[in-house]
């Protein structure tokens, strides 16, 4: 995974030892080459090696998108089997969808591959991607921005269950061919990598080798690297979560430097807001431009109503636009992108938003089941020192504050009504059949809070802030990466 390990051999080598050990290996394989190499790259380095305490199984997903496809898994079985290598078939079954059928197949396959994982009781995943894989995603990115992108991440992991990492990105598909042709190991050629439809086959064919692009990715490695542990910095200094809904950003965090701002501000309207991705450019300017500037006032970006006051900018998800989520028993889902929730009661239950809806939130059951932290007393939301708003509901004077660290806004300083009764309205609230839950049964109902832009892929590079972030929530913190070191450095 380092940039100097541009030989699959040795990649695969300085990977291996990296690695915390016993370990087991899911690797994710299609019969194509890159992934192919990969299995016998590892396999050779692994049996060559018994004291890492390293073993192997394999795992390929059939898209059933091409006629055929389940004819190559099956080559891809034989080959496992010949190795002595233990390998399922994972199929993508249902309907597939009409339009952005890469990303979905990406979702299922991510999934199906954590599946496998959780069959095999592996520790971690690891997939073929390549420098050449990295150099388009470069292109194609920089297509769309003028940032210095990280491109493909050497580590991510899934769903808060499983690191996916990529050990053969910075060695070319032709160095892993060669390697292949060495051992006499055929790959099957997917006719998709060369249908012109798709923007990373254009892409392909356009680019041209760099010889530099190695240290620009280090480079761009590091500073994201960096920005994620100052961002964490200024979480801890700037950053206030009421009740779990509401943040705050102090005004002194408003005038700390842009780049920093820029990160977190972005990540924090993705998370309050429920969306995977940050906002785009021209949003994020529109959004500092606004935060930094000497008017009060506000305005709604990316779902999330930014409210510029004296003490700070608040940030809570606007009310619109929130669909609700129906559970049946034992099942699980992420209601708004903001609450991961698992019904465990005997019943259907339906999560919904407490904008204009007479039940009370699930918070006021309650709220340590939702973020380990109590809102703010409701008679700081009533106090008469409060501005322009009206009173906060009644069905609020069940929360209350007692978070001394993570929920100082609520401590001997009053919230404005105005942006607590917005956090409220889009708090969730449980029912069955339009008719409130018992406190028994949504009990039975776990709420815990989800970050969009992290919790289904966490790239390395967000990883300390993520991190940090989940302590602000009071939520478990993220698996720890299962190596020993990093290009050479131990972690």
């Amino acid at each position: 995974m380092s940039p100097e390990a541009a030989s699959p051999q040795l990649a695969i080598l300085q990977f291996l030892t990296s690695l915390q050990s016993p370990a087991r290996i899911v690797v994710a394989i299609s019969g194509g080459s890159d992934s192919t190499g990969l299995l016998l790259l590892l396999d050779e380095a692994v049996k060559a090696a018994p004291h890492l305490k390293i073993s192997l199984c394999a795992a390929t997903v059939d898209h059933a998108l091409r006629a055929g496809s389940a004819d190559e898994a099956r080559e891809v079985a034989a080959l496992c089997a010949s190795l002595g290598i233990p390998h399922t078939v994972m199929i993508w079954r249902g309907d597939k969808p009409k339009t952005g059928i890469m990303a979905a197949a990406r979702e299922a396959r991510y999934g199906l591959l954590a599946t496998a994982a959780e069959s095999f009781e592996a520790d971690l995943i690891v997939t073929g991607h390549t420098f050449d894989d990295q150099r388009e995603t470069l292109a194609m990115r920089g297509m769309r921005t003028e940032q210095v992108s990280t491109g493909i991440a050497d580590a991510v992991l899934f769903d808060r269950r499983f690191w996916i990492l990529r050990p053969l990105l910075f060695s070319t598909r032709a160095d892993i061919r060669a390697f292949l042709k060495e051992q006499s190991v055929p790959w099957i050629d997917d006719p998709s990598n060369e249908d012109s439809k798709y923007e990373r086959v254009r892409m392909r064919r356009q680019l041209s080798a760099d010889a530099g692009m190695e240290k620009d990715i280090g480079a761009a490695w590091e500073e994201r690297l960096a920005l994620s542990s100052r961002g964490a910095e200024w979480l801890d200094r700037h950053f206030r979560l009421h009740g779990g809904l509401l943040g705050q950003v102090m005004p002194d965090g408003l005038r700390q430097d842009r780049v920093v701002l820029d990160y977190v501000l972005a990540r924090l309207a993705a998370v309050f807001g429920g969306q995977p991705f940050v906002p785009g450019r021209g949003q994020m300017e529109r959004i500092l431009t606004f935060a930094t500037g000497s008017g009060l006032g506000r305005m709604t970006a990316g779902r999330v109503v930014f409210d510029l006051r004296r003490d700070g900018l608040y940030l809570a998800r606007e009310s619109r636009g929130i669909l609700p989520l129906v559970l049946r028993p034992g099942e699980a889902g992420v209601w708004d992108g903001r609450f991961g929730a698992v019904n465990r009661s005997g019943t259907t239950i339906g999560v919904e938003a407490q904008a204009g809806h007479s039940l009370i939130p699930a918070l006021g059951f309650n709220p340590r089941d939702v973020t380990g932290i109590q809102p703010p007393r409701v008679g700081a939301v009533n106090d008469s020192t409060m501005r322009e708003e009206p009173p906060a509901p009644k069905d609020l004077g069940a929360l209350d504050s007692c978070d001394e660290h993570r929920n100082e806004g609520g401590l001997g300083r009053d919230l404005p009504k105005g942006a607590w009764r917005r956090a409220i309205a889009a708090a969730p609230v449980l029912s069955a059949e339009g008719t409130p839950l018992s406190e028994e049964s949504a009990r039975m109902v776990e709420l815990t809070p989800y970050f969009a832009p992290f919790d289904r892929f966490l790239t390395r590079f967000d990883f300390i802030f993520a991190n940090r972030l989940s302590a602000v929530f009071a939520t478990a913190p993220y698996a720890r990466l299962p190596l020993r070191s990093i290009d050479g450095k131990t972690i």
